[in-house]
């Protein structure tokens, strides 16, 4: 990666379209079969079928070519650097969380809008689902924003890579169970390196997760906006961060990094887990008739109203 990747803010000629394409393929490569431990089942998906899923050596040329850039880059060092730029030097834009819903719809707006979804539409759908199931008002709002971290591809984000697709800790050694295994990580010189490949690398037994540095993504820049400027529960920023964290939460990697809180967090993620992937295929969502309903929603727990992105 060039060293002024994280600084350029011209993102006009980026193709939104190509990025949601990515990030379809991605979750469809993750709809696995999911037992639900937390509370009770979801009910909207009860009649929906789970057991077909695509194997990941199956998954189109776009998502292991994707994978394959980002376990390369995704560094020790480009993490630091990434939240660094991203969370502290940059000029961050103030926008309230539905001018932020509605700048992010334009990835699709840009390009042919029949191609897919809308990301509001998208959001939507997961929030109505956790709504229909009669989930807490907190969970009906993190569902709405779970994927506004991708606003990183209109901030200067290096690729694809740095926004979308599973995410993994950095500075210990890689797991087994990250999607390809770890010889998709040939390329990454942490890999290699004395500290970074060992067992628990900068990190100790027990840690806690809130001590782990994950992959950079549009998880973790959203989980950063919402833990300092909302009034979320752990639980919601618990779901925020880590609904891309496939090897922890479907895999049962990075078990002896948890502590006593992550064990607490980690059935809430699986509870949210469902209302991401299979709410895409029910209805349309109206979002003029829906939005004031989730305006009195996000005030609720945004009490700030304009947000730093």
């Amino acid at each position: 990666m060039a060293p002024g990747a994280l600084l350029d803010e011209n993102t006009s000629a980026r193709d939104g379209l190509q990025l949601e394409e990515t990030s379809d393929n991605i979750d469809a490569v993750n709809v696995l079969k999911d037992k639900m431990k937390w509370a009770t089942a979801s009910n909207f998906d009860a009649e929906k079928d789970k057991t077909q899923f695509r194997q990941y050596e199956h998954a189109c040329d776009r998502v292991k070519d994707f994978y394959r850039e980002q376990h390369t880059n995704q560094t020790v060092a480009y993490n630091l650097q990434a939240r660094h730029h991203f969370l502290k030097t940059r000029k961050r834009e103030e926008m309230t969380v539905w001018q932020a819903m509605e700048k992010l719809d334009t990835l699709i707006d840009e390009s042919d809008p029949d191609t897919s979804l809308s990301q509001i539409q998208h959001l939507l759908q997961s929030a109505e689902a956790i709504r229909r199931d009669g989930r807490p008002r907190w969970m009906q709002l993190t569902g709405l924003i779970h994927d506004l971290g991708k606003l990183l591809f209109f901030h200067g984000s290096a690729g694809q890579w740095d926004v979308v697709g599973d995410t993994f800790p950095v500075g210990c050694a890689f797991s087994p169970k990250i999607i390809y295994g770890p010889g998709s990580f040939a390329d990454n010189p942490d890999s290699r390196a004395p500290v970074y490949s060992t067992e628990f690398g900068i990190y100790s037994p027990r840690c806690g997760l809130n001590n782990v540095m994950l992959s950079w993504g549009h998880d973790e820049y959203l989980y950063h906006v919402c833990r300092d400027q909302s009034t979320l529960p752990d639980e919601a920023l618990a779901m925020i961060r880590y609904h891309s964290f496939y090897p922890w939460h479907q895999q049962d990697a990075y078990r002896e990094l948890m502590d006593e809180h992550d064990e607490r967090m980690l059935e809430a993620v699986r509870a949210f887990n469902p209302y991401d992937l299979y709410s895409k295929s029910d209805g349309l969502p109206d979002v003029e008739e829906l939005k004031p309903y989730y305006l009195e929603l996000i005030d609720e727990y945004f009490p700030q109203k304009v947000i730093r992105w």
